[in-house]
């Protein structure tokens, strides 16, 4: 089935259903599960970017036309620049989202004592900006704050939201992305926002999948007034994929196994498809790290889940603790 658009809430910009995410491909230490053998542990700088583009010809060759980066993914934007320079592609033919607040620190290492540090200041965005702009040009049109919490100050940092409605006049969509348990209320708040009679956001980038479920509601509501909706970490860093062999997720596990071969998908494919599933999703990113992985996402498209599926599927959700508290676990590899 094909991988269908729509377009994404009133921003203006028509995008692809799915969408990959660079946030495994663009550094060589991230916290999916078995990343490193993913990478085939050879983290030097040009056999990575090969690595990537293999990946983005999939994408592209599969239809989808959403491309997910951030200032904190390593060099990714860098990677995603040059591939899309090399391969021609044109900017009015696919949308690139990018993200600031993070500035990656590990340099270049799977292990290191902090692999990204969090500043949601005015200087930050400014000089972040500046650096997304150089890697990815025209191509860039949504520019989202990397993981908005009520702790960073972001929401409520006049100078800030002024910088970022200026950036909007100049004819770039502003979105927010959110992490940890306060996801609904943290949108809400943020939905909100008016700076000058205008609405600061109008794109969100959330955590929702068949264990994470709590932002739902405010998701829905935010789609209906308008606001693009992005659906990121659809299978839990890998936790939905048959690669997880946790003791205290084997029940779980067999359920997902059952119910994809019931649907004759993969167990990442149902899981994806539980996210497209929902009508005010717009975009589902795939973080897919090898093409093999892309190709069994792209699977969602071809058995949608129903109402029986999904309720068959109901026992996975967690509590918003438990799952923040298993993510914030998983292990830098």
């Amino acid at each position: 089935m094909a991988i269908t658009a729509r377009p994404l809430g009133a921003t203006g910009l028509t995008v692809t259903r799915m969408g990959i995410g660079m946030a495994a491909l663009g550094r060589p230490g991230y916290i999916n599960l078995n990343h490193a053998t993913d990478l085939g542990r050879d983290y030097a700088v040009d056999e990575m970017r090969e690595h990537a583009w293999s990946v983005l010809d999939a994408a592209w060759a599969a239809g989808i036309r959403y491309y997910d980066a951030a200032r904190s993914y390593g060099r990714s934007e860098e990677f995603l620049g040059a591939w899309l320079r090399a391969r021609g592609n044109r900017p009015d033919d696919l949308v690139v989202g990018s993200k600031w607040g993070y500035t990656y620190t590990a340099g270049w290492k799977v292990e290191a004592s902090q692999h990204e540090v969090k500043d949601h200041t005015l200087p930050v965005l400014q000089r972040q900006w500046q650096e997304s702009r150089n890697a990815l040009g025209r191509y860039l049109k949504l520019y989202q704050v990397h993981s908005a919490t009520f702790d960073s100050g972001v929401l409520t940092n006049a100078e800030v939201l002024r910088e970022l409605v200026h950036l909007k006049m100049e004819g770039v969509v502003i979105g927010l992305t959110l992490s940890g348990v306060a996801q609904g209320a943290t949108l809400r708040s943020a939905m909100n926002i008016v700076v000058d009679g205008v609405r600061v956001f109008d794109c969100v980038q959330a955590t929702w999948n068949l264990l994470e479920q709590s932002a739902g509601a405010a998701l829905a509501e935010a789609h209906a007034a308008g606001m693009g909706v992005l659906v990121k970490e659809a299978l839990a860093n890998g936790r939905l994929t048959l690669r997880n062999h946790e003791p205290a997720f084997v029940e779980q596990r067999n359920l997902l196994v059952q119910e994809a071969s019931k649907l004759n998908t993969t167990v990442d494919g149902l899981a994806l498809a539980a996210v497209l599933a929902q009508p005010w999703a717009d975009i589902v990113l795939s973080g897919a790290a090898t093409v093999d992985q892309l190709y069994s996402n792209v699977r969602a498209f071809e058995y949608p889940v129903d109402a029986a599926a999904a309720a068959a599927l109901a026992p996975l959700v967690e509590t918003p603790q438990v799952y923040w508290a298993t993510r914030a676990a998983l292990a830098w590899n």
